[in-house]
């Protein structure tokens, strides 16, 4: 008769009482595996704590919405000539004009209200077009290498040793149309370069990672490699550089609209506002002051958004 094998003390507690589960960690679906964390999930976590970022997310959203429906914070339409009175010109703020009346006798307070439409318009449109034509050449070019890097880089350096409020007085005398489109083109052709350095640049840091070594040695073709590897890893720098130049983008609008060559009346911006109440200043001080509060306020928002997203998707700012 044969004798059991001697078990190891505890076992057999073990055996007929297993360990109770370790419950499921916080914020996990049960019945469903975690997903590892992100860049951008860990950095939209992080934003959400940053009150620079909820501040400025909120003061963007009122001015877009300000944009897009102007009629909701203004009764008045000041691009109809029937709301101008040449007889109450240059009223001080009142009840019934919040922000007074200009030079030619219209609601300082709603031109102020349908001005941002033109001045963000040219903002987003001209950071959309940078993004995507800087982008696209500097992820070509830093892929590339080669005859192909060094045509692009002295093509981009042209672009960079023309000045730039040279270079859109010189397009807008041109075109001399004086409309948000041709302000557009002039900023973009001139503010496209920038954003190319700075994507080839994390281009040719990118694509000697690892994981891009194992797709190409995967047999990856290029074009799955760029898009789909190197592109999501090195276009975050260009996001936030693209937020920051969009508060720029509205300053540069409202500097040419200033100057005579951008935006002209009967349009209505921020810069042909200033410009417009700028002869007597002394006499009425609303009509520049409050349209130049909203341009910097809204400069200002933009700024701090990039910042945010800059600092949250950097972890050694964190």
């Amino acid at each position: 008769m044969s004798e059991s094998t001697p078990m190891a003390p505890g076992t057999s507690d073990t055996l007929l009482n297993p360990a109770p589960p370790l419950p499921p960690s916080p914020g996990s679906r049960p019945g469903k595996a975690e997903k590892p964390a992100s860049l951008w999930s860990d950095a939209w976590h992080d934003l959400r704590r940053r009150p620079l970022f909820i501040g400025s997310s909120i003061m963007i959203v009122i001015l877009v919405v300000m944009a897009i429906f102007p009629s909701l914070f203004s009764s008045v339409d000041p691009t109809q000539a029937t709301t101008c009175q040449l007889a109450t010109a240059r009223q001080p703020p009142s009840a019934m004009h919040w922000f007074g009346k200009d030079n030619l006798g219209c609601d300082t307070f709603a031109r102020t209200i349908y001005g941002a439409r033109v001045s963000i318009v040219v903002g987003i449109t001209a950071t959309i077009v940078t993004a995507l034509v800087g982008g696209l050449l500097g992820l070509i070019a830093g892929f590339a290498g080669g005859g192909t890097d060094t045509l692009l880089s002295r093509v981009t350096e042209i672009f960079f040793a023309i000045p730039a409020i040279l270079g859109a007085l010189l397009i807008l005398s041109v075109f001399d149309t004086g409309n948000m489109w041709t302000v557009t083109l002039a900023l973009s052709v001139l503010a496209w370069p920038m954003i190319f350095r700075i994507m080839r640049a994390a281009v040719i840091t990118t694509k000697s990672q690892d994981y891009v070594v194992a797709a190409r040695a995967l047999g990856a073709g290029k074009s799955r490699i760029m898009f789909r590897h190197i592109l999501p890893n090195a276009v975050t720098p260009v996001i936030v550089i693209s937020m920051i130049n969009l508060g720029m983008f509205i300053s540069a609008e409202a500097a040419l609209s200033f100057l005579g060559v951008g935006i002209r009346s009967p349009e209505i911006s921020w810069g042909v506002m200033i410009a417009d109440a700028r002869p007597r200043f002394l006499e009425a001080p609303s009509p520049l002051l409050f349209p130049a509060a909203f341009l910097s306020i809204t400069v200002l928002a933009f700024i701090m958004l990039g910042d945010a997203v800059r600092d949250a998707l950097d972890p050694k700012l964190r």
